[in-house]
């Protein structure tokens, strides 16, 4: 018998580009929280790559996009520490640190073994803010489907921003939104979805996204598209072993089911799909493969 999917032309993947932070997590697991001046026994350590924009793009390559990560990590060895990691996962890097050594955050990150919440240190942007990309550098990146933006680099938001919405066909712009920054002043109004945590706030008079989706833990997630259409979509009762990345996992998802067409329900429903994978699994990169071969 003649197998017809074999035969059939694959198309090429969808492009989607993550604009944003990264960092090196360090990560232990312990059973216990330390107190003052005390020191405890980890019973597992993980090292990964982190950050919003760096975390979702690992998620679209798993899933089978073509993920493009902009972000600035330079020549230094926590750089290339998290580059390595990344590159293993299959995603593309334009470093916005051109060649240079630069500093970049190294996350302290604590994952109760009990209840699978996680409790981040980091730096943030802070240590690499004012780095930015040209149009000449985007230039020569493959076109994007949809466009994430974090915003933890104001100005490197601003500008990938600006040369996705001239391009034809324009991408979709998606935000995450899980706290509020100022650049989202400048974002908001052109994002076509907001993907916000419970507590995003925007101050009065900011402008809306086209379109928002709204995560409230293991709450439904409620959504509104950009014809008014809203609802919300249950979330699985799942047993939670590790939240770390629940949310850029969400993000990656979902970004890459945009990409191929769904609309936001859909989209939604798989974004809830692949992050409720993951919280089921213990470490930053095990999961992986269950999201996708899922």
């Amino acid at each position: 018998m003649r197998d017809i999917a074999a035969e059939s032309p694959q198309k090429p993947p969808v492009t989607c580009w993550f604009a944003g932070l990264t960092t090196l997590d360090v990560i232990h697991r312990s059973a216990v929280r330390p107190g003052p001046n005390e020191k405890i026994t980890a019973v597992r350590q993980d090292v990964s790559a982190g950050g919003p924009a760096a975390n979702a793009a690992v998620i679209a390559a798993t899933l089978g996009a073509r993920a493009l990560l902009i972000s600035a990590m330079g020549t230094g060895p926590v750089g290339s520490a998290a580059r390595g990691d990344l590159e293993h996962h299959g995603v593309e890097i334009h470093d916005t640190a051109g060649g240079r050594e630069i500093p970049i955050a190294v996350s302290a990150v604590m994952v109760d073994d009990v209840t699978g919440d996680r409790s981040v240190v980091s730096p943030d942007a802070t240590l690499t803010n004012g780095l930015d990309v040209t149009c000449v550098e985007l230039d020569a990146l493959p076109r994007p489907a949809v466009v994430l933006l974090d915003g933890h680099h104001p100005d490197l938001a601003r500008s990938v921003l600006a040369y996705a919405v001239a391009l034809e066909p324009r991408p979709l712009i998606v935000l995450d939104a899980g706290r509020w920054r100022p650049v989202f002043a400048d974002l908001l109004g052109a994002a076509d979805v907001a993907a916000r945590s419970a507590d995003f706030r925007a101050p009065d008079g900011t402008a809306a996204s086209r379109a928002v989706v709204t995560t409230h833990g293991s709450a439904p997630v409620t959504w509104q598209d950009k014809d008014g259409r809203h609802g919300s979509t249950y979330v699985p009762n799942v047993e939670v072993r590790d939240t770390l990345g629940a949310g850029d996992a969400f993000h990656g998802a979902l970004c890459v089911a945009l990409a191929r067409g769904a609309g936001l329900e859909s989209a939604v429903q798989e974004a809830i799909r692949v992050a409720s994978i993951r919280v089921q699994h213990v470490g930053p990169r095990s999961w992986l493969e269950y999201a996708a071969c899922a």
